[in-house]
């Protein structure tokens, strides 16, 4: 019987490489996993909608763990989990990215809002995550130092240059629990693969915590193993090692 049953793979900077697409060499060997018998969940601080398209290429229904925890899916039908960040606590996310002119994003239960195109009502949205970009880090440090104590808030990132909020509680580790209990599998058997902050929690807890060679130095810190780089098909990599055992 095989040690590792599911793999659990990060998109952005992880699966994907730096045009957002998936290598041939990553899909085959996605491809030959699943045919190995080994479960493949997308575990990714996108969205559910966001994350269709990368599900559908591979041909996944699931388990996803999207928006870094905030949405759980056992398939494409089936919501295990849902938390939403309160509505005061994004008016005064927004209030302090506003006063830092620091751009700002969603993920909403409805799909990708942006400070380009949302309208001012926060009440009217349910909120899964929300996210501060740009391209000053002096400004991201300003508002990290502003909100890192505040309570309720779990603080991540997917980019060095960006800043990523959910509820407290939330991340792709308990996520992946969720769907470990579901499947009636444990964490050990369990390699997780990423690249940001927002995937540390998941590579600390999995049997095998896999970060790429283009991860956070933070995230290579914790991790059993450090793959090949999103460049250089490192996902197709930990998946030979792992689960393939070549």
């Amino acid at each position: 019987m095989a040690k590792y049953k599911m793999i659990a793979l990060d998109l952005d900077g992880t699966l994907l490489d730096e045009e957002r697409r998936i290598s041939a060499k990553n899909k085959e060997c996605i491809k030959r996993a699943r045919e190995a018998g080994a479960i493949v969940c997308i575990s990714t601080g996108r969205g559910f909608k966001s994350a269709l398209e990368h599900v559908a290429e591979l041909g996944l229904d699931g388990p996803f763990v999207t928006a870094n925890g905030s949405e759980v899916w056992f398939d494409r039908q089936t919501l295990l989990s849902r938390h939403l960040l309160s509505h005061e606590q994004v008016r005064k996310l927004i209030e302090v990215a506003d006063s830092l002119g620091i751009w700002y994003w969603s993920y909403t239960i409805d799909g990708l809002l942006s400070r380009d195109n949302f309208d001012g009502k926060i009440e009217s949205v349910d909120w899964l995550k929300l996210g501060f970009y740009d391209e000053d880090v002096k400004k991201l440090q300003a508002a990290l130092e502003i909100i890192k104590d505040w309570p309720g808030l779990e603080i991540s990132n997917s980019h060095e240059l960006n800043i990523e909020i959910n509820p407290q509680g939330v991340s792709k580790a308990v996520g992946l629990q969720l769907v470990c209990e579901r499947l009636g599998i444990t964490m050990e058997q369990v390699v997780a693969c990423g690249d940001s902050l927002n995937d540390v929690a998941m590579i600390k807890v999995a049997g095998m915590g896999v970060a790429m060679g283009n991860a956070q130095q933070a995230v290579k810190d914790i991790a059993d193993w450090v793959s090949l780089s999103n460049q250089e098909h490192g996902v197709a990599a930990a998946i030979e090692k792992f689960i393939l055992n070549e």
